[in-house]
């Protein structure tokens, strides 16, 4: 998926969780998201990131039905989108690292 797609899905996802917020209270299940602080508006963001918040958002959203609508969806939705957020994180850390070993490397390079 393109980056402009994966913000546009995640705008959809934000506009999912303003709904729910009518009728449920969400403050609970969406801590980690909150604390991210990436929005759809934020297109600086990288697409790893990006694709982080969704998996993140979208684990939370299912946690929201979950718990409102006596087990719908399945609990292992639930667990299967935790599943890919947790993967999405480590992809995200391992990418964040390889930057920094890629900055380091060329800042130590002597000029002669």
């Amino acid at each position: 998926m393109y980056k402009d797609e994966l913000i546009q899905l995640h705008q959809f996802l934000v506009y999912v969780l303003k709904y729910l917020e009518d009728g449920y209270e969400v403050k609970d299940e969406c801590v980690e998201y909150f604390r991210l602080n990436i929005s759809p508006h934020h297109i600086h963001r990288t697409k790893a990131e990006h694709k982080y918040a969704i998996f993140v958002l979208s684990s939370s959203i299912s946690e929201i039905l979950a718990r409102k609508n006596n087990g719908a969806p399945p609990s292992n939705v639930v667990n299967g989108l935790s599943e890919l957020a947790k993967r999405s994180k480590k992809e995200l850390i391992r990418l964040h690292e390889d930057n920094t070993l890629k900055y380091q490397k060329n800042t130590n390079i002597e000029i002669i």
